[in-house]
């Protein structure tokens, strides 16, 4: 079984910024994607960003240029620096693990969820 310990998060002014961590535990695949979802009130989860084992990284649109997601292999950790936050990133963010088996079938686990509140 894996866990997911994040930490991080807090509160901000509009403008400023956060660092998040999540360090993975337990058997994990070897191919895998690490990556942070968030969820608004009233809203579906997204994906935020992830990153790949070779730390090929994807973005949402919405925080391109602001957001920096890594990962550290060895620690089974990935990390999103946050920056020029605006109150519209307001949400809890989730770090997820994607264990990819085949093209159609990943295996995925979850964090307890951070709370990032940005004021204006």
């Amino acid at each position: 079984q894996v866990q997911l310990v994040e930490s991080g998060g807090g509160l901000v002014q509009a403008g400023g910024s956060l660092n998040l961590s999540c360090a993975a535990s337990g058997s994990i695949f070897s191919i895998n994607v690490m990556g942070w979802y968030r969820q608004a009130p009233g809203k579906q989860r997204e994906l935020v960003a992830s990153i790949t084992t070779n730390s090929i990284a994807n973005y949402a649109d919405s925080v391109k240029g602001r957001f920096t997601i890594s990962r550290d292999n060895a620690k089974n950790t990935v990390y999103l620096q946050m920056i020029s936050l605006k109150p519209e990133d307001t949400a809890v963010y989730y770090c997820n693990l994607g264990e990819i088996y085949t093209s159609r079938y990943r295996r995925d686990y979850w964090g307890q969820g951070t709370q990032v509140i940005v004021s204006s």
